[in-house]
Parts: structure tokens; sequence; C-alpha cells
């Protein structure tokens, strides 16, 4: 949904954005509200606002609310707004990147509901990095089960309500001009209830704790996070949840994200993004990693396919046309898979598309994604590059 995580991982820019479903409420494309002005006629003041939007200011603290609809395979038609603020901890360092936070909620159709808080701070000289998120969300949902052969059977489809609660903050040292190391802390509460074909769950628990600590291990060449024209990203996060921390599942992830972007010719970059997710021993239903998360496999209905691992990447041009207008075309694939002795080339997972751009503020764009899949394709808003 909004942003990619490769967008958001680093934590930099404008609007730094939520992942997955995780993320209903960043599918969002925004029109502002005017706190400041008063204006006989708010649509004149809509249309002059939105041709400069992309025109640079310096401000102590930029800010600025948005709203405007929303839509996913998954949530369905809705609408969504984000009250959010731009600054920096050194306005005498031009290099130093911009912190921002934001607070923002979602409603939609489908009876979605989802608020929260995240911010990413850049402290002075950028010797380190303070990532923060807090999201609470209540969501109608469709299950077809744990692995492969379940996702595909269409006979499986069930509906269930899942309430999800989560607070991840990461604090981050800097090594050298681009490496970064840090502890990260992630509790999470999942309370499901009203499944329509129990069964699937294999006798799992349906309302879950899981309290994680780890260290986040990052490089970052990139010129721009949320809107990257050169440049390599790596991330490496391991986190446990071990059984003496309350959980009543004992288990390891490894979560691996590398991403490169290039500039191919004058206004088109080539971006692409390899991610796998691997989790060891006892893995809650609620941890297992997931097709259609994050920017990734847009199109596929997020959680439909899930199992214990995940290899995923996808190759996007993003092409500037004219004005503030661009497309982007991608193709991706996946693979879930419980362990490595059961990754099959007939499982992969397919996934291209198309989407449209137009800049809303300078390198951040607004984006109509429409991604084909094994399944069927869905339409997708979104604020910010997929990854």
């Amino acid at each position: 949904m909004l942003s990619s995580f490769c967008s958001k991982a680093s934590s930099q820019g404008e609007f730094s954005q939520l992942s997955s479903v995780d993320s209903v409420i960043t599918d969002t494309v925004v029109v502002p509200i005017d706190t400041v002005k008063k204006t006989r006629n708010p649509f004149k003041w809509i249309a002059r606002y939105l041709r400069n939007t992309n025109k640079r200011e310096d401000k102590a603290f930029d800010f600025s609310m948005l709203f405007g609809p929303s839509y996913s395979a998954a949530t369905s038609v809705g609408i969504g707004a984000t009250a959010s603020g731009l600054y920096s901890w050194d306005r005498s360092d031009v290099n130093l990147p911009k912190s921002n936070v934001s607070l923002y909620a979602n409603a939609s159709l489908a009876g979605v509901f989802s608020v929260g808080l995240r911010g990413n701070n850049f402290l002075p000289q950028d010797k380190y990095r303070l990532d923060y998120q807090l999201m609470f969300y209540s969501i109608p949902s469709d299950f077809w089960g744990i692995g492969y052969e379940n996702g595909r059977n269409d006979e499986n489809k069930s509906e269930y309500d899942r309430i999800k609660l989560q607070f991840k903050p990461s604090f981050l040292f800097r090594l050298n001009k681009s490496i970064f190391i840090g502890p990260v802390l992630d509790v999470e509460w999942v309370n499901a209830y009203g499944f329509s074909n129990e069964t699937l769950l294999f006798g799992e628990d349906k309302s879950i704790i899981s309290t994680g600590l780890g260290l986040n291990f990052s490089y970052d060449t990139r010129d721009f996070v949320l809107n990257a024209y050169r440049g390599n990203y790596f991330r490496l996060e391991q986190m446990f949840y071990p059984s003496f921390f309350g959980n009543n599942y004992d288990f390891i992830s490894t979560d691996i994200t590398y991403c490169a972007y290039r500039q191919v010719w004058k206004g088109g970059v080539l971006a692409y993004e390899f991610h796998s997710l691997f989790n060891y021993g006892d893995v809650p239903w609620t941890k297992l990693a997931q097709v259609g998360v994050q920017g990734r496999m847009r199109g596929y209905y997020e959680g439909r396919y899930r199992d214990r691992n995940i290899i995923e990447t996808q190759l996007e041009l993003r092409q500037h046309i004219k004005g503030r207008s661009g497309i982007a075309v991608w193709v991706g694939a996946a693979n879930v898979f419980r362990n490595f002795e059961h990754i099959y080339l007939k499982q992969i997972l397919p996934n291209y598309g198309i989407g449209y751009r137009w800049e809303f503020k300078k390198r951040v764009n607004i984006r109509l994604d429409l991604g084909f899949t094994k399944d069927k394709p869905n339409f997708a808003f979104n604020i910010n590059e997929a990854f």
C-alpha cells in the first residue's frame, strides 16, 4: 500500500509510510486542506495549491493536512487523512535529511478502521537515526489458509475479522558514510475472530502477542529515499521472539532487502528490488511471510498466499513524460514455501503491471497502479514509489 518498504525502511522524506494491510491507511490519493488561509472558493484554493505543491519551501516546521480516497483489493474504497510535519534537527546543515512525523487515519466501506503515528528522525550530522511507528487497525479480511496449495484453492476463501496493535521503534548508529546499525523492538498484538472456516488455522491461537528484539544493519547510498534516481540500499533485520519474553510462540526471523537504482536515459530510471523473509522455529500464523505487502507483488490480495518463508523480486522502469506526469511499468515474481526442500518452479507467482505518476511534491509522487496477478488484476492508489 502506500509507500514502499525501501522508501520507508531508511525513513526519510515528506511522507514516510507504513506497511502492508498494516499500510491500509497508506493507499491514499491526497488532497490538501487549507489550515491557515481562508478563501471564499475552496475549489480555487485547492487548484492553486496543487499547482504549487512541487515547489520547494524552507520552513522550520512544514505542516500539512491531507485527505482523499483510498483503495486496495483487501480494503475496498475508503477515505484517509494524514496530518504531517517536516523539520530538521539542524537547519544549518543542508545535507541533513528532513525528519518527519505524521498522524493518520483511514476508514473504508468494507468496515476498515485504522489510526497510527509514525516518525523518522535524522539527528544532527546524521550520526543517529530514530524511527518509530505505533498503529492500530480493525479490518474484515479473507483467509485462504497456510501454504501455496491452500492459497490457490478458491474454495478455501473464508471470512474473518482482525484487530491489530503494533509498536515498532528502532535506533540506528552511524558507522561510516553509508552504514548504520542498531537495535529494533517489535511488540504486536493480533486478535482474530469470526472465522467462517476456523479449521484453516490448524489449531493455532486466534489471539497472539509477539514481542521481539533484534538488530538492524543498513547500507544506503540512495540520493533520495522516497524516489531514488541512483544508488543502492541493503537492509538486514534479524529479530528474536523468545518464550522468555512472554511469547507463546518461540521463533526467529531474518528479513533481507536489496534495492538498486540507475538512470538509463533522460527521464528514465530503472529500479530493482530483491526481498526475502525466513522464519525459524514455532512461527505463529500472524507472523508468516505474505505475498502482496509493502509495495511488493502489487495486485495480489494481501495474505492470500502465506507460509514460513518468501523470496520475491521486482524490476520497474519509471519514465517522466511531461510536466508533472510520468508512467511506470514493472514485472515481478514471488515464491512462498515452508522450507528449502519445498521450493517449486510451478509455484512461482507472477506479477506485472503499469502505473501513472503525478508529482505532488518535489520527487514525491502520487501513483495509480494496475497490477496483474495469477488470480485477477487489481488497482491501487498510493503515494510514494513502491520501493
